[in-house]
């Protein structure tokens, strides 16, 4: 197979963060110009400069619907359609059901669920069209687990993702369109470094069998196997990256 991912482009979500902007390298790498979108404008144009010409920075909270139609509506006219999509932006909340106020989980489901449905909706007509495209949705060992430490507003919206991965999958499969999902567990990000006590990363450094945090690279690597040209037959899957903390 001669296909090459040189000339394509690839849309990126929570681009500004540790993952996000890892994620983008990767892509870059393979030969893809990359629009990067986050809602911290500062830093994603920070993250845009480091990656060079190739990327291309848009402020944007995904969680709107009217600004991602008129978001993805800008690019389309300024760059042309997209061929890959990583929906990777999500925010935590480690607070259990009784503690959830109504404002805190639609807020992380607008972010981590409902701005991955926006812009598969917006892109995938165009890669079905096509005959080819990739959509790969950063889940996470919360959907499996219910949340080792996270809480049940962010463990929810991550199987929701799961399960829109699939029915994605089902629909696109005949159209060439692969969407996959990865399931990364405790990668060194702020999520795991600021946002858990060091008693809680002390306890789960001692059950991850490989005795160690994910790498951001690491999942980048994923993600850029995922969008290769040499994926085409992997579809519907939920790949886990966990070091080994839960096995199946």
């Amino acid at each position: 197979m001669t296909e090459t991912l040189d000339g394509k482009r690839a849309l990126v979500t929570g681009a500004a963060g540790v993952l996000g902007a890892a994620i983008s390298a990767a892509l870059i790498e393979s030969g893809l110009k990359v629009v990067l979108l986050d809602v911290a404008e500062d830093r994603l144009r920070e993250v845009a400069i480091g990656l060079g010409p190739a990327a291309q920075p848009l402020a944007l909270d995904i969680s709107d619907p009217q600004a991602v139609a008129a978001a993805c509506g800008r690019v389309r006219a300024e760059q042309g359609e997209i061929d890959v999509l990583v929906n990777n932006a999500g925010i935590l909340s480690n607070n259990k059901a009784a503690e959830t106020a109504p404002e805190e989980w639609r807020r992380v489901m607008g972010v981590n669920l409902d701005g991955a449905f926006y812009l598969a909706r917006a892109w995938l007509p165009a890669m079905k069209a096509k005959g080819w495209g990739r959509i790969v949705n950063v889940c996470s060992l919360a959907s499996k687990t219910g949340g080792l430490t996270a809480g049940t507003a962010y463990s929810t919206s991550k199987g929701g993702l799961t399960a829109l991965t699939l029915s994605l999958a089902r629909e696109s499969a005949a159209a060439g369109v692969t969407v996959n999902g990865i399931a990364p567990a405790y990668i060194k990000t702020p999520m795991v470094t600021d946002q858990l006590t060091e008693a809680q990363r002390r306890k789960l450094l001692s059950e991850i069998p490989v005795g160690r945090f994910c790498d951001a690279e690491e999942v980048a690597h994923v993600v850029r196997f995922l969008v290769s040209p040499l994926s085409g037959f992997i579809t519907g899957e939920i790949i886990d990256i966990n070091g080994g903390l839960v096995m199946d």
